[in-house]
Parts: structure tokens; sequence; C-alpha cells
């Protein structure tokens, strides 16, 4: 299960861009928290503190305490911006929840035993169609990966999401479908696929006249 974080936030006394601006100098980064028909607040976060646990992995998909002025709220960060060139953080959405909300999430797949595998053991290729699956669950009982066995799979067998054990309460969240997770190819057809790609990469696009603006500072609610 994904762990629950808690992250000291302090509350924004002016919004708009220079105002943002300010607090990211100050090595903060401006914030917002909404959601259950209560009025959104406006709250800045330590940046060093975000992208802590931003290089955890799993941020997109723990529960986050907000606490401000000692008061914890329970969210789910919804989106997080970052600057085009430096890729810090610049704006975060938390949304808020209660105990056991059912919240959709995309949760990292995970493939195991891959010696277990004959099909990847006579030089097969696992073909990953599927690297993070959307999924709904009690907010209680996010997990944090989804582990799929390789054990006895074969070169041109495909993983359905109707073959993943998915812990109990948790459903994909397209559940009209069973599409593929991965599947075993030989070393020839990847070879094929990346020829392909490399081709259409390299045919010649016209540019547009419009010339490119300057990049949008992004994360600022409206």
């Amino acid at each position: 299960m994904s762990d629950q974080l808690t992250l000291p936030a302090e509350t924004r006394d002016r919004a708009g861009k220079g105002a943002s601006r300010e607090l990211r100098r100050g090595g903060r980064v401006p914030a917002v928290v909404y959601g259950q028909k209560k009025e959104a607040l406006s709250i800045h976060v330590e940046e060093k503190l975000l992208a802590k646990m931003l290089q955890t992995g799993h941020f997109m998909n723990s529960v986050v305490m907000v606490e401000v002025g000692g008061k914890p709220t329970r969210t789910l960060p919804k989106a997080v911006d970052f600057h085009p060139v430096s890729s810090r953080p610049i704006h975060v959405d938390f949304l808020r929840i209660s105990e056991h909300t059912k919240v959709n999430v995309a949760v990292p797949m995970r493939f195991d035993n891959e010696d277990a595998s004959p099909g990847l053991k006579r030089g097969g290729v696992l073909n990953v169609v599927v690297h993070e699956l959307e999924i709904v669950c009690d907010a209680a009982h996010i997990p944090s990966e989804i582990h799929i066995p390789l054990d006895g799979l074969e070169i041109g067998d495909s993983i359905h999401i109707s073959n993943v054990k998915l812990p109990e309460g948790v459903n994909p969240a397209n559940s009209e479908e069973d599409f593929t997770v991965a599947t075993i190819v030989a070393p020839s057809a990847m070879k094929s696929e990346e020829e392909e790609t490399a081709a259409a990469d390299a045919v010649p696009t016209v540019d547009s006249d419009e010339g490119e603006g300057d990049a949008a500072e992004g994360g600022e609610e409206a």
C-alpha cells in the first residue's frame, strides 16, 4: 500500500504570477487545495520537501496530509506543473478526499520472475504496453505497485488485464475492455517495430509559419 505523506503548508495572502514568482524565489511552491464543495485554499509548500516526495515515484498515488496551521487535510495530488527548462515543480493541485473515498489513480506495473519465463530465456523480449495502470480503489488502500508474474510465458504469449490479479477492492478504471498489458515477442519482431518507428520519425515535416511564443508560466488557477 502507498505511504501516507505529511506536507506542511502555509496559506497564500496574494495570488497572481508576480506573487508566485516571489514565492518560488524563496524556495516555496504555490499550490491549491480544492474539492468536497468547499472553497479552494491557496497555499505554498517547501520546494525541497516536495521535490523529495516527488523523487519517491509514488507521490501521485499517495494520500498527502496537507497540514496548515497544525490542521491536517487529507488530499490526493491531482497535478504537478514543472518549469519547462529547469524541471523544478512550480505548482501543485491537491484534491480533498475522505478516508474511504473511491479514487482514480495511476499505479506502476512491475513484472516479476523473468527467469521463470521460457520465452524470455530463449531470447524473447518483454514488450510492456501498459507501464502505469489506471485503477479505482479506496483511498485508504491504494497499492504502491501492481505486480505481474511472468512464470511460464512463451514467445507469442500476451498478458491481458483479465490475467492480472489485482489486490482486493482494486479495479481497473477501464472495465469495459480486456486490454493488453504486455507481450513476449521474438527479438526480430521488436527490431522490426523499432525500424518502423525510426522510419516514421525520419519523415520531414513542414514548419509552421507561426513562431513559437514564450513558454507560459503554468500552474496558476483561474
